[in-house]
């Protein structure tokens, strides 16, 4: 590779310490700005300047925490899903936002920053994350609503990402973009579904939208000429395209669901200065979105435990929620609910590509067999770890008890004549 035979001829040049600085250093950086404009990848053991390592680490962690802080707001409303379907889904969704910010964190890692460094300057306040999950999410529109705004900005933010310089960062949105196209067509159909609805889950849709609108566009941050990094990430070729550039291309490619209207900020009006180049943002909406001394907000408001609270934490949606929630219960033909808390438990095994034989993976709840096969497919291999999977009722399976193992193995240990050592293998007997 052309970067690591650079690299390599500047280690082996000469280098004498100077009053200024070392020759060497002044090659190294020579070999790192002629890789940065081939458009080639800076690799881990490469040499790269400190204010490199410094911007990826606090760019990548901020990346990370988001993606972990992100998930909370949506993980809200796994319980209260209307549907077993948009319970799976969603719980797939979180589940790859989890899995985004491990490898984003691992990408950090290559860096040399330790993971719990990063989370404890997390917990301190030291990095930030997407002031955007600090809103809570009122409705289960709001979950549609994140899908298809949240996730769709970040959509327009990280596929420029994918050839980002630093080669663990942009391989890691590769794989990261994937997934994030998913969750913003699921985002899409569940505001189309609602949209499609009684008037009531129309009116919850289009409010989750409205609201959703505005700190979606903030996500790219502050405008160019107010940004500290943003132009020392792009001649580094970290950024690909300016936080001017990338806003109005994500309300160019929004097209809002079925009847729904299209977001108010996108129509011209005073919140937006116009002039003969690209539409920015006025400083007083960016101050409404980024509030707090460092644009962090509380997660989530503190609990109200009126009564009145309570009872419209009671309800889905905003309006007529109680028949959205009554679907969540499956009928066994009684006329009794059965809620997922009464579902069995399920075993599952999977045989992975290379394996032989099935391997414990886990545990799930389920209603039946079909259920259990189907979660566990989603749960357990959504990745194509593997191509075979048992499920099997945990009360159906008998176990020993690993207090009772040497009362319960000691009869084997007194056959020692089942072992191949007291036999002789004849001359001529192959494969025994």
């Amino acid at each position: 590779m052309a970067t690591a035979a650079a690299h390599q001829t500047a280690r082996t040049q000469p280098h004498t310490e100077q009053a200024g600085g070392s020759d060497a250093d002044e090659a190294y950086a020579r070999v790192f700005d002629a890789t940065v404009a081939a458009d080639e990848r800076i690799e881990p053991r490469d040499w790269m300047p400190d204010a490199y390592r410094a911007t990826l680490v606090r760019q990548i962690a901020q990346h990370a925490h988001s993606e972990i802080i992100g998930m909370q707001p949506e993980a809200n409303w796994i319980t209260r899903a209307p549907s077993l379907r948009r319970k799976a889904i969603l719980m797939a969704k979180v589940q790859d936002e989890a899995g985004h910010g491990l490898y984003l964190y691992s990408a950090a890692e290559t860096l040399g920053a330790s993971r719990e460094e990063l989370l404890d300057k997390l917990h301190s306040g030291r990095q930030k994350y997407s002031s955007i999950f600090n809103y809570p999410t009122l409705t289960w529109a709001d979950v549609g609503a994140i899908g298809w705004l949240v996730d769709g900005a970040a959509i327009t933010n990280q596929v420029p990402l994918c050839r980002c310089s630093y080669g663990p960062y942009a391989r890691a949105m590769v794989r990261v973009c994937k997934e994030e196209s998913f969750h913003q067509r699921q985002g899409y159909e569940l505001l189309l579904a609602l949209s499609r609805g009684t008037p009531e889950q129309h009116a919850m849709a289009q409010d989750a939208v409205d609201r959703w609108w505005w700190p979606s566009l903030m996500m790219f941050g502050p405008p160019d000429d107010e940004s500290a990094h943003s132009a020392q990430s792009m001649a580094w070729k970290i950024k690909r395209h300016s936080n001017d550039e990338l806003r109005p291309a994500l309300r160019r490619h929004l097209r809002p669901p079925g009847g729904l209207a299209r977001p108010h900020a996108a129509r011209p009006g005073p919140e937006m200065e116009r002039g003969a180049g690209t539409p920015r943002l006025r400083s007083h909406r960016l101050d409404r979105v980024q509030g707090g001394p460092q644009g962090q907000r509380p997660l989530q408001r503190a609990a109200d435990h009126t009564t009145q609270a309570r009872a419209r934490r009671g309800r889905v949606g905003t309006r007529g929620g109680r028949r959205l929630r009554g679907q969540t219960q499956l009928w066994d033909g009684s006329g009794a609910g059965m809620t997922n808390t009464d579902w069995p438990l399920w075993e599952v095994f999977v045989r992975s590509r290379r394996g032989l034989s099935h391997t414990h993976a886990g545990s799930l709840h389920a209603p039946d067999a079909e259920f259990a096969l189907r979660n566990a497919r989603d749960l357990y291999t959504r990745r194509g770890e593997g191509v075979s999977i048992w499920v099997v009722p945990s009360s159906s399976i008998t176990a020993s008890s690993p207090d009772e193992k040497d009362p319960f193995f000691e009869p084997a240990a007194d056959k020692p004549y089942r072992h191949p050592t007291f036999y002789e293998i004849p001359e001529g007997v192959k494969h025994l």
